[in-house]
């Protein structure tokens, strides 16, 4: 007797989107190549947050779409979609010198160390940019370097000063992402998991996939943690959970939460989102987590579309599918 197909529940991420039917379509289309219909639900909190959804395929700046005027002009404007390497760079000196980098005692902010430290930073960048084009290059069948089953990528994420690495996400989420801001400081969070929780079938409808971009990865994740569902499979994309300022808002402590089975992460070295790139080392335990580094060419390499394309997304959700089927 085959047990009843699995749902899929989607949280989308930060920025505005399309109107939710529409979305959960585009969704469907980039993960499984058709329309799912009822098997699959989008738990779209967007509208908390903007009074209108985007025009019919208009993709948000933040998904990785094209810059265009409106709320979109504002991220062009911050820089968000400069070089990585010129996005950070500046970024980092203007916090270095604006905070006078706590936690880096012994450099000053206008001394020789600064241009030493952020050359490196910028060196860094463009190796991870590198690696990821040769990742991309590489690729092939599962095409990915994972950690977590049975491969092994000794991945130091930024051999720098942890307060130079986060200058940067922080920076990042001051000048583009609102939504980030509401959900952590504005009150907003508690409203936006209420949606997710809400777009989660009851238990008795059959087994559970969930898949979180961006900061929907963190309701995502949230909402599991404190409700303990059963879930087959949790995808997190973009995801900025491996960043220490991330995990210092949640609720609980970080771990898988109980009732998921597998958790696949899956990120690209360049997404400034996911500037720490695997959770294995912060989630226990650890052996249910399979970090995966892909290459995402939408503009910010953070483009919903193109993660879910990936085979590395792919693969475990029609693996979870076929056996569940």
């Amino acid at each position: 007797m085959h047990r009843r197909r699995p749902t899929v529940v989607y949280v989308h991420g930060n920025g505005n989107k399309v109107r939710s039917g529409l979305l959960k379509s585009q969704w469907d289309q980039a993960l499984f190549g058709r329309d799912m219909a009822d098997t699959s639900r989008m738990a779209y909190w967007a509208a908390l947050q903007y009074a209108h959804p985007l025009p019919d395929f208009q993709v948000d700046a933040l998904d990785g779409g094209p810059v265009i005027e409106g709320e979109s002009a504002a991220a062009a404007a911050s820089g968000m979609f400069d070089p990585p390497e010129e996005f950070v760079a500046r970024t980092v000196g203007e916090a270095w010198r604006e905070t006078g980098a706590p936690g880096l005692e012994g450099r000053t902010p206008e001394g020789p160390h600064d241009v030493a430290v952020e050359g490196a930073l910028v060196g860094w960048l463009r190796e991870m940019t590198y690696l990821a084009e040769t990742l991309g290059e590489a690729e092939t069948g599962g095409g990915t370097a994972r950690t977590g089953d049975g491969g092994a990528l000794p991945l130091e994420v930024l051999p720098l000063p942890r307060p130079l690495r986060t200058a940067a996400f922080r920076e990042l989420v001051r000048r583009t992402f609102k939504d980030v801001h509401a959900y952590f400081f504005g009150g907003r969070g508690p409203a936006i998991r209420q949606v997710v929780e809400e777009a989660l079938p009851p238990p008795a409808d059959g087994p559970l996939v969930v898949i979180g971009h961006s900061l929907g990865s963190v309701a995502a994740y949230e909402v599991l943690r404190e409700h303990e569902r059963e879930v087959e499979l949790l995808v997190t994309v973009g995801s900025p959970l491996a960043i220490t300022e991330v995990q210092d808002q949640l609720a609980r402590p970080p771990a898988v939460p109980d009732g998921v089975r597998a958790w696949r992460n899956v990120s690209d070295l360049r997404d400034l989102v996911a500037l720490g790139h695997t959770l294995r080392p912060e989630y226990t335990p650890s052996e249910l987590i399979t970090d995966a580094l892909v290459t995402n060419n939408s503009e910010n390499h953070h483009g919903i579309s193109q993660y879910l394309a990936q085979s590395a997304v792919r693969e475990p959700v029609d693996r979870t599918f076929g056996q569940l089927a």
